[in-house]
């Protein structure tokens, strides 16, 4: 309860409006670089496999007995409803999150976030408030993305290997497509991208204890983002879906 209160108390000084619109602006481009711009490439690598993996195992299974168009159906689905807006934020944690749980908590034990508190800015606001509004922002972008490039590899690898033709894969990516799905993806994916920025945050800016406070809160912002993920996830799921 002690860490939810103060994680509430410093959300309540994150959300304040800036008091410099132009170096909030400047910060927000940046934290948009830092994490969208910079993960394109590891969200792509993943995507990619993980939708021709989902082909060739879906392909293995059916072994003749079931449409072949269920191949492009259970592609769809996958990358759609679970990979793309759930297991890209977790992954995402880890190489965003511990980023900027290592940032603040080495401006922490550096006292540069003193040294603003003590000239008045709120640094909480000024620190915190671009990256978490970047992360609101472009991780939705990221999860489209993740959807395109696994169902597109999906699409390839089956039409290469042989166990599926473009025209079967196709037809099973229009079977029974319902629009919400998409909307139900975005919109977990946006609640993600907010607690894995605010909970890292959180952890970097009360991080103490010098260099090994600093690894210690990098990781306690990791696991307990993937942990707040995972869980979320489920209660936006039964939210959602019934």
């Amino acid at each position: 309860m002690f860490h939810l209160g103060r994680y509430v108390q410093f959300l309540g000084r994150a959300f304040r409006l800036p008091e410099r619109w132009r170096m909030f602006f400047r910060s927000f481009v940046a934290e948009l670089e830092a994490i969208g711009t910079q993960s394109v490439g590891i969200v792509a690598l993943l995507s990619v496999f993980m939708g021709a993996v989902i082909c060739l195992q879906t392909a293995h299974q059916i072994g003749g007995w079931i449409p072949v168009y269920t191949i492009g159906f259970t592609v769809r689905q996958t990358m759609i409803l679970e990979f793309s807006p759930t297991l890209i934020p977790v992954i995402l944690s880890g190489k965003v999150g511990s980023s900027i749980a290592s940032q603040l908590g080495k401006m922490r034990v550096d006292e540069q976030i003193d040294a603003l508190e003590i000239m008045g800015v709120n640094s909480a606001a000024y620190l915190v408030l671009p990256k978490i509004l970047a992360g609101v922002l472009i991780i939705p972008f990221l999860v489209v993305l993740s959807m395109v490039l696994g169902i597109g590899a999906g699409a390839w690898v089956g039409v290469t290997t042989g166990v599926s033709s473009l025209a079967d894969f196709e037809y099973g990516m229009q079977v029974d497509f319902k629009s919400f799905d998409v909307v139900y993806a975005l919109t977990k994916t946006t609640v993600f991208g907010f607690l894995l920025t605010s909970v890292p945050a959180y952890h970097g800016f009360h991080a103490s204890g010098g260099a090994l406070g600093v690894g210690q809160s990098s990781t306690r912002a990791v696991v307990w983002s993937v942990v707040l993920i995972m869980v979320s996830n489920l209660v936006l799921t039964s939210l959602l879906l019934n």
